[in-house]
Parts: C-alpha cells; sequence; structure tokens
C-alpha cells in the first residue's frame, strides 16, 4: 500500500548518525544521500524511508505520529534501542514483550532527535 515515507529533520547531519546506528541494527543501508535528503532501505536498494532537510518550523510532528520498523529478532529489537541512546535518542519503551499486542510481540520505543516516535518490532 506505501510505497515510501519522508520525514524532515533540522539537522540532516545529526540524524544521519542517528538513523545510519539505529537502522544497521535492523540490516538496513543508506542507499542514497544527496544534498538535502539521505534514503534508508534494504541491501538490494530499495529505499521506502527518507528523510529530508527541512527547517525547525517546517517539521509537523503530531502527537499521533509513528513509525515502527520490522526487526528479523529479539537481538535486533534490542540492538536498535541500544543505538539509539548514544546518538540523541530518548527512551520511549524499553526492550521486551508488548502482550497487549500480541503474545509473541517484542517492541521498543525510542524517541528520535526531532522527536519522531519510533518503534522495532519483532514478532
Amino acid at each position: 500500500m506505501i510505497s515510501h515515507l519522508s520525514v524532515g529533520v533540522s539537522d540532516l547531519t545529526r540524524a544521519i548518525a542517528f538513523y545510519d546506528a539505529v537502522l544497521a541494527a535492523l540490516g538496513y543501508v543508506r542507499v542514497y544521500t544527496g544534498p538535502r535528503s539521505v534514503g534508508y532501505g534494504t541491501p538490494n536498494g530499495r529505499e521506502p524511508f527518507a528523510l529530508k532537510a527541512r527547517q525547525k518550523s517546517e517539521i509537523g510532528i503530531d502527537h499521533g505520529f509513528h513509525l515502527a520498523f520490522v526487526a528479523e529478532s529479539r537481538d535486533a529489537v534490542e540492538a536498535f534501542h541500544a543505538a539509539a541512546i548514544p546518538e540523541g535518542g530518548a527512551d520511549d519503551g524499553a526492550p521486551g514483550l508488548r502482550p497487549d499486542f500480541g503474545p509473541s510481540y517484542c517492541a521498543t520505543f525510542v524517541v528520535d532527535p526531532d522527536g519522531h516516535r519510533l518503534e522495532a518490532v519483532y514478532q
């Protein structure tokens, strides 16, 4: 249903450091780097997620926005969380099972440096 998703970031260099670290923990790679944007995806080159440089005033972060990335294992969920904190992310829910979402739903929640709410989930 969704081809790709782009989010605005106020500091592209800072965002690249953050997303390079957290997405590498899930096995994703940066597939392109432009002067005002970068794209991430699978090693085969598909780019479903992009960051676009924007002025701070142009970044609309709705409190309902939430982006979940697929993790291939519980270890990857933990690695995502561990990579986020030193790169300026904030803890929004430690790695672990979330039985309210399903008996095998393992996830962690962080907030990126621009306030975007992110999740890594393994089911």
